[in-house]
């Protein structure tokens, strides 16, 4: 794949940039800003080169047609102070708010084009729709990086179909997403620690079957290990629960076992009587969780053998939060496991989604770690052997 050197001369080039800003707002507020920190050294570096930079992201799930709960105004002002030079802002994307302010554009200019999902033909799966869409945007721009890893796993106009209508080349956070996720596919310095949680096992099936091939351990946690649990024949109280995913579980669990792969689980399990950040915890051991709790976190024991197996590992790839993270009460076991993997004496990779949002939010530096992913669903997709479009259309 060609990187931003492969366009030439940039100078007075309009060059269209496929970010993800896609951030968490509480109102107008941004919660974490860690996706645009992460969109700023392409979009500096274009600047830099004297290319005239258009920004196109995603906020949310739009229905196709512009809502203001979903403006991407506020990223804009953030921007701004990251780069630390003025973001026009366009109300529009493909309309004449997004014509006059790219014509308005000066060399080393920046502006943001407004959501590019509040357009239908942005996610539409009719290719002549999306077609359409894409050649819309793609006469705004002269040449297209693709640097929101976050979408690559997406058949998206913005992420797809411009690519084919214009020169293009890959943004460094792409490059280096892909660098990390190569280094975890291909021959992974061993032992090779693969950390999966979050609420629901039917979200990681595919990625879990895929490594069992290739780690040498799983560390499971979060929701999901209640259907584990279960398929070795313990109840799970009110724990969330996957019922028809049981006996693939279990299957794995054998597979597991055959291929001489160690899948840990929890041995003691926090559990409350109701989903609430006051709800009273305690602590039960994994195989005898009373028939009126949920679990909610792992339980210290399990936090401990967990950082153990982290630290023990040369190559650790972490995906979903152990708990609730968000309830101070059932925090310790994901904070446990990011503490572990700032411990790792090799490639520690946070797998973006809930995971980084973690981190971030229980006080943790993104230097810390080896790699902080800006895409969970990308990652996982690339970990399961799937071909990403966005990645895939890149390449000459």
């Amino acid at each position: 794949m060609a990187s931003i050197s492969s366009l030439g001369d940039l100078r007075g080039r309009r060059v269209l940039v496929r970010s993800d800003l896609n951030v968490p707002l509480d109102g107008a507020r941004i919660t974490d800003d860690g996706r645009i920190r992460a969109a700023v050294p392409t979009i500096s570096a274009l600047a830099a080169a004297g290319a005239r930079v258009v920004v196109v992201a995603h906020l949310g799930r739009p229905k196709g047609a512009p809502d203001p709960a979903y403006s991407l105004a506020p990223v804009a002002a953030r921007l701004s102070e990251l780069l630390g030079a003025p973001v026009a802002f366009a109300s529009d994307t493909v309309g004449p708010s997004a014509h006059s302010v790219v014509d308005a554009l000066v060399d080393g200019g920046v502006a943001l084009l407004e959501n590019v999902r509040f357009n239908a033909g942005e996610t539409s799966k009719d290719d002549a729709e999306r077609g359409a869409f894409a050649a819309e945007l793609a006469s705004l721009g002269d040449a297209f990086v693709s640097d929101g890893f976050g979408v690559v796993h997406r058949k998206q106009a913005s992420v797809y179909d411009v690519a084919l209508l214009l020169p293009h080349a890959m943004g460094s956070l792409v490059e280096a997403e892909i660098s990390v996720l190569r280094r975890l596919t291909e021959a992974p310095e061993r032992p090779y620690v693969v950390v999966l949680g979050g609420s629901k096992v039917s979200d990681k099936l595919a990625v879990i079957d895929n490594l069992l091939e290739k780690a040498d351990t799983l560390v499971i946690g979060g929701g999901m290990v209640f259907t584990f649990l279960a398929a070795q024949g313990h109840g799970v109280g009110s724990s969330l629960l996957e019922s028809d995913q049981i006996p693939v579980c279990a299957e794995y669990l054998k597979r597991a076992e055959a291929s001489g792969v160690r899948i840990l689980l929890p041995t003691d399990i926090v559990v409350a009587p109701a989903f609430a950040a006051d709800s009273p915890a305690t602590v039960v051991a994994a195989d005898a969780i009373p028939d009126d709790q949920m679990g909610l976190d792992i339980g210290p024991e399990s936090a401990a053998a967990f950082g153990a197996a982290i630290r023990d590992g040369r190559t650790v790839f972490w995906n979903g939060p152990m708990g609730v993270f968000e309830f101070e009460a059932f925090s310790a076991g994901t904070r446990a496991v990011a503490q572990a993997l700032t411990e790792v004496d090799g490639l520690s990779v946070v797998g973006g989604g809930d995971s980084a949002a973690a981190v971030r939010q229980l006080g943790f530096a993104d230097s810390a770690f080896g790699h902080i992913s800006t895409g969970g669903g990308a990652s996982l997709e690339y970990l399961e052997g799937k071909t990403l479009p966005g990645i895939d259309v890149l390449k000459d």
